[in-house]
């Protein structure tokens, strides 16, 4: 990055809602509320997990892996954020960027390739039920997840490295609430051709790719559901999956519109609303989808419950 010969460089400034200073108060307790809540819905899946036993399966194993990474991208963000609204120092430091935006879009690789990952352990579930456990072995579940992670976090140290060596020419007015790679490129003072080109290709690969694989499976699912004859057996089998389904409907809609909507239509208020749903609002909603979608996770928290009372009572 080009400073200028300015020594006294110290980071980016972070406008995010700055445009709107009434709404900065309440952001930050909205901001809290859910950033709260967030912890709370994914520890409550990670615990669950762990402990009881009948969770000990390839979906859970799938299922808390995604709650640890929607506690890290909410943790990487919301405290910065936080800091921002709540005193007039808007600052982040160069190191901070780099090690914001290195987690966030690691994070979000990574979560894409386990989406597409959890489809594929619902398609073995669906429409290869004797083999399911042949299938998804315990080994094949691990290696997928260290794929997802390599995968997702060797994407982001190339574009992190791309990004954050463009010459800025001493701007550091960042018009957002975080790190994001749009945002960023747009206070270069170079051409950026080249690396708009590069994120429409890991655009392509991480979003539109895994999506048509996870289309695909459901397809499939789809069709093997609809020859199950009775009606009980159709219902519990779309119960399996529809939790994950409606994850996948939030999670890549809400990419999508960020990264792969026209440079005619970009609006960075537009684009700070998709951010705030994505890194704020998305982590908060998976706990609850799977919660109150999925009954084996309500059976565990009513076990967890009564082991508590009996526990208190004795």
């Amino acid at each position: 990055m080009e400073r200028d010969n300015d020594s006294t460089f110290s980071g980016f400034i972070l406008l995010g809602f700055s445009n709107r200073p009434q709404l900065e108060t309440a952001l930050f307790g909205v901001i809290l509320v859910i950033y709260f809540l967030s912890i709370l819905g994914n520890g409550t899946i990670i615990f669950l997990s762990v402990v009881d036993p009948h969770l000990h399966t390839q979906m859970y194993f799938f299922l808390s892996n995604l709650s640890f990474m929607d506690l890290c991208v909410t943790t990487c963000t919301v405290p910065q954020t936080l800091v921002n609204l709540n005193g007039k120092d808007k600052t982040i430091t160069y190191g901070g960027c780099v090690t914001q935006l290195l987690i966030d879009l690691g994070l979000g690789g990574m979560e894409c390739v386990l989406l597409t990952v959890m489809a594929y352990d619902r398609y073995a579930a669906v429409c290869c039920p004797l083999h399911y456990m042949v299938i998804m072995h315990p080994q094949l579940c691990l290696q997928l997840v260290i794929t997802a992670w390599i995968t997702g976090f060797g994407n982001s140290v190339v574009h992190t490295a791309l990004t954050m060596t463009l010459p800025f020419c001493g701007r550091n007015q960042l018009d957002h609430f975080f790190c994001e790679v749009p945002a960023i490129m747009k206070l270069a003072c170079t051409d950026i051709s080249i690396n708009k080109a590069e994120v429409f290709a890991v655009s392509v690969f991480f979003l539109v790719v895994p999506l048509s694989l996870i289309l695909v499976s459901y397809g499939h699912i789809t069709l093997s559901i609809l020859k199950i004859k009775s009606a009980q057996g159709r219902r519990k089998a779309f119960g399996t999956c529809s939790s994950h389904l409606l994850v996948v409907i939030i999670f890549f809609s809400a990419l999508i519109s960020m990264y792969l909507q026209s440079p005619s239509s970009y609006s960075q208020d537009m684009n700070k609303s998709i951010s705030f749903f994505y890194t704020l609002v998305t982590p908060l909603l998976n706990p609850l989808i799977y919660t109150l979608r999925n009954k084996e996770v309500k059976d565990a928290l009513r076990r967890i419950f009564r082991r508590i009372m009996y526990s208190r009572k004795s």
